[in-house]
């Protein structure tokens, strides 16, 4: 019979799953207490949730969620990395682990979806959502920018006309 805190930890599990675009399986086998408590604090305060789940409750709210083939990616100690934005987890994930090696991502689930860790580390190589932001307000403003260039010539260049027009006289006065 599983008890209530199991129960309660599949509960838990399953709605992180349903809430977030993006949960990350990391390995974290050999890390130490200060380093999992730099990792957590890290992630924190970019908004990710880090847990660790045991594998055979994981694996049960991975299959009530339909992501049974996420479950794939779990061997040995696994802690999760819920956030809403699918490329903060990754980034703050694979930056640590050049820093510390204990740390592996092994894949997880993007959107529902399972994805494999080389996909996880790609969405790590992705600019931020602000940077993504950035850039496409930049593509839109653009033409705009050259719009106003464009209906701005002719009054320069009449400017221009009348001020060689001015020095012309000037110079012929003098």
């Amino acid at each position: 019979m599983p008890t209530q805190k199991k129960i309660d930890a599949v509960a838990e599990m399953k709605e992180r799953l349903s809430r977030c675009k993006v949960a990350v399986a990391t390995k974290y086998s050999g890390i130490n207490v200060a380093q999992a408590t730099e990792l957590r604090a890290k992630l924190r305060a970019n908004g990710v949730t880090f847990k660790v789940y045991k594998n055979t409750l994981a694996r049960i709210a991975l299959r009530e969620c339909g992501v049974e083939k996420a479950a794939d990616f779990m061997e040995g100690p696994t802690a999760w990395a819920f956030s809403e934005d699918p490329v903060t987890p990754a980034k703050l994930l694979t930056d640590y682990a050049k820093d510390v090696p204990f740390i592996q991502i092994v894949g997880g689930v993007l959107e529902g979806k399972p994805v494999t860790a080389a996909q996880v580390r790609a969405l790590a190589t992705l600019p931020s959502r602000e940077q993504l932001i950035a850039q496409v307000v930049g593509t839109i403003a653009m033409p705009l920018r050259n719009l106003v260039g464009v209906l701005n010539a002719p009054l320069r260049d009449l400017v221009s006309v009348l001020d060689q027009i001015r020095q012309k006289r000037e110079g012929q006065a003098a």
